[in-house]
């Protein structure tokens, strides 16, 4: 069983890594134009608005603010999911990150949107992985048992 639970972590930080990296890689167009099959954004800009629509008491310019620090948090926790550096941290913020999303897109969106986006499990992933004892592995691990 013990072993299940290692795997079972393992396979929650790489799954919650990817669901990170690829929607900032369509924000970025690597995932290709606006309207193209699977790709939400296709661009910054279709981000920034979308980013607005989650956040209507901000100026567009704000918006972008926190579309790029969300960003910049994004990719932070992928990188640190992948190499297995500060797992708890990152899973930490990891939830308070797709909670706020979860709660930003069903006010402004509606309870049907952030199901739809898998965002309420997500948050509760990371949450769980939070609570995890140990995470083999990982450089934490390396440390851990150093």
């Amino acid at each position: 069983m013990k072993n299940t639970v290692q795997i079972a972590q393992l396979y929650l930080r790489f799954a919650l890594a990817i669901g990170f990296s690829l929607p900032v890689a369509d924000r970025l167009g690597f995932m290709g134009p606006a309207g193209q099959n699977s790709v939400s954004w296709g661009s910054w800009d279709n981000f920034v608005v979308y980013t607005n629509t989650l956040m209507p008491y901000l100026s567009r310019w704000m918006a972008g603010v926190m579309g790029f620090l969300a960003t910049v948090a994004e990719v932070s926790i992928a990188i640190m999911f992948i190499v297995g550096f500060k797992i708890r941290t990152a899973a930490y913020a990891s939830f308070a990150l797709t909670l706020t999303f979860a709660l930003c897109m069903t006010i402004f969106s509606g309870i049907k949107a952030p199901f739809n986006y898998s965002v309420w499990a997500d948050s509760a992933g990371s949450l769980l992985l939070a609570s995890m004892a140990t995470y083999r592995w990982s450089i934490d691990f390396i440390y851990d048992e150093a």
